[in-house]
């Protein structure tokens, strides 16, 4: 196969999911017709170049029971955010952490994502993660009220 149609083969495969199976890599050879070790080297390469930056894995976690979904905003002193982000991110009840650029009238600037199967759960679980790491910084929960569409990333 040739070197840009595999790669845009590959992306597309990629793009959809690793397979579900005990070798992905090996099923996504099969399915290009090329060796594991190619697919291997052929995903670093995408990766150096930056058209892949990396592999995830979207978890719908509605579907496993989880309903009660909480971004928690906080407004951190800037000097703090990446030892605060630090504490959240090793949090066990945090799936997602990351810092986005205050707004005019939004002065918060790190996210955290809590997932609960009920609401009281969540709010349980913050309220000790506050109390563990001593995390007296404003802050607001704003709970889910819809779902949209998960997906991994789109290459082609």
């Amino acid at each position: 196969m040739v070197a840009g149609v595999l790669e845009y083969e590959l992306r597309k495969i990629l793009q959809e999911g690793l397979p579900l199976v005990e070798k992905p890599y090996q099923e996504i050879a099969r399915q290009l017709a090329v060796s594991e070790q190619v697919v291997i080297e052929k995903i670093a390469e995408l990766k150096r170049q930056g058209l892949i930056k990396r592999f995830g894995m979207v978890l719908r976690h509605h579907e496993l029971g989880y309903a009660a979904n909480c971004m928690v905003v906080w407004d951190i002193p800037d000097d703090r955010v990446d030892q605060v982000a630090e504490r959240l991110a090793n949090s066990a009840c945090v799936t997602l952490c990351y810092q986005r650029p205050r707004r005019d009238k939004w002065s918060y600037n790190l996210f955290c994502m809590i997932h609960g199967k009920e609401r009281a759960q969540v709010e349980r679980q913050l309220q000790e993660m506050i109390e563990a790491h001593q995390l007296d910084y404003p802050h607001q929960l704003l709970f889910s009220s819809r779902r949209f569409k998960q997906r991994g990333a789109r290459y082609v």
